[in-house]
């Protein structure tokens, strides 16, 4: 197998980013979330801690939404009628997400919790 070259590689993960972002709707949301997160870092002056834990959870979420839309495409094209075994990969990959979504927004509650009560 011919191996490609490194420029070629990031070449097609930036295109597999911009399909990303640009068909699925639920990494737009959470696209849209990651701004929002990163804006209200901003607002309070978050420290370097709270930003890179910031940085791990929205990039864990959008990461694991990424392989989960990349999943549904493939498991659509291999088997396009109801199977068991399908549905099951396709809520394991959401049920990731989500967890990664729940965990997130616990880390966001405790990060800024804590500033919008000190404003108040």
């Amino acid at each position: 197998m011919k191996t490609q070259p490194l420029s070629a590689a990031f070449r097609h993960a930036f295109n597999g980013m911009a399909q990303f972002f640009r068909f699925d709707r639920n990494g737009k949301l959470h696209l849209l979330a990651a701004v929002l997160v990163s804006a209200a870092g901003w607002y309070f002056k978050i420290t370097a801690g709270e930003w890179c834990a910031l940085f791990l959870c929205t990039g864990l979420v959008i990461g694991l939404e990424m392989v989960n839309y990349a999943l549904e495409n493939l498991c659509n094209l291999v088997h396009n009628d109801f199977h068991p075994l399908i549905k099951a990969v396709k809520d394991v990959a959401a049920a990731a997400v989500l967890w990664a979504a729940i965990i997130s927004a616990g880390i966001g509650l405790i990060i800024f919790i804590p500033k919008i009560t000190a404003i108040l």
